[in-house]
């Protein structure tokens, strides 16, 4: 898009393109109830996904995933880590990320090893995830996982960079 086109958009006197995007949050904790606030002003269809009975979210990714969607998990320490990254792996989905500290090592690493997933679809995940904003609070993570999203749709560098020292 042009910058005129851009203004315009910004402006109100033209819609802003539409594209298929879709969010789903894997968790319901409350990163993910802003996620999936803020995704929707950003033009994206969302879903929560959380297997515990009573969470009022999907019990397991939905089979039609495709390239279209950012799949965000929201917590590192449940059970059921391994086997729903391993599910949005295996689906054509266009982004897979996981919350975490950058200086501790990813759970995730050894519950997908576990599962047999290959080293190459264990590297298809981020961690950490957003832009490094220095988010404390969950509505924080949530703009900063969303801006980085929006970046890396868009081809721009959006600072999923980590000065780990």
């Amino acid at each position: 898009m042009d910058t005129d086109a851009s203004c315009a958009v910004a402006h109100g006197a033209r819609p802003a393109p539409v594209t298929a995007r879709a969010l789903v949050a894997v968790f319901a904790t409350p990163v993910a109830e802003h996620l999936l606030r803020y995704a929707g002003d950003l033009g994206y269809r969302t879903a929560l996904v959380d297997p515990e009975p009573g969470s009022g979210a999907l019990p397991e990714l939905p089979e039609d995933l495709d390239a279209g969607t950012d799949v965000v998990v929201t917590d590192h320490h449940r059970a059921e880590l391994g086997p729903l990254l391993r599910d949005a792996l295996a689906r054509e989905v266009r982004w897979v990320g996981i919350m975490g500290n950058p200086r501790h090592p990813g759970p995730h690493v050894e519950a997908l090893r576990a599962l047999g997933v290959g080293e190459d679809d264990i590297a298809r995940v981020h961690r950490p995830i957003g832009l490094n904003i220095g988010s404390r609070t969950p509505a924080e993570i949530a703009i900063a996982t969303l801006a980085g999203l929006v970046a890396d749709r868009n081809g721009k560098p959006g600072g999923f960079v980590f000065d780990l020292t």
